[in-house]
């Protein structure tokens, strides 16, 4: 079975270049447009890793990765931040929250998917099917 991501991002543009991205690489992909979406989606069927934006409407990133690691079901969830602040106090405020890692925007969709799968490897079947 493929892994799934969940891609939690409210900018149109990034959600399709993600989805397409992680769909080409292997991966199953789900959609959140605001933090709200992204923990329901959660709620219905688990993750295996959440590229998570920390400046969404409702909700943002920062709080739905405080809300899940306080649920003893998502302890393990990979959370990856994505975010256009790069200054190092977002960097430690995700991290101490339980991001389990933090990308910049604009980021290489090289190094995305690279970090992605430093997390979540495929399984040797799905490797190079396309």
């Amino acid at each position: 079975m493929q892994p799934s991501i969940l891609v939690a991002d409210d900018e149109p543009s990034i959600v399709l270049s993600l989805q397409v991205l992680l769909q080409k690489a292997g991966y199953r992909v789900r959609v959140a447009r605001n933090g709200e979406e992204a923990l329901q989606s959660v709620a219905e069927e688990r993750p295996d890793l959440i590229l998570l934006d920390a400046m969404m409407p409702k909700r943002d990133g920062f709080d739905v990765c405080q809300s899940l690691r306080a649920d003893p079901g998502c302890q393990d969830l990979i959370i990856i931040m994505l975010t256009a602040r790069s200054r190092d106090v977002e960097r430690q405020k995700g991290m101490a929250l339980g991001a389990t890692d933090y990308i910049t925007k604009p980021f290489s969709t090289r190094e995305l998917v690279a970090v992605v799968r430093k997390h979540l490897p495929l399984p040797d079947a799905a490797g190079g099917a396309a």
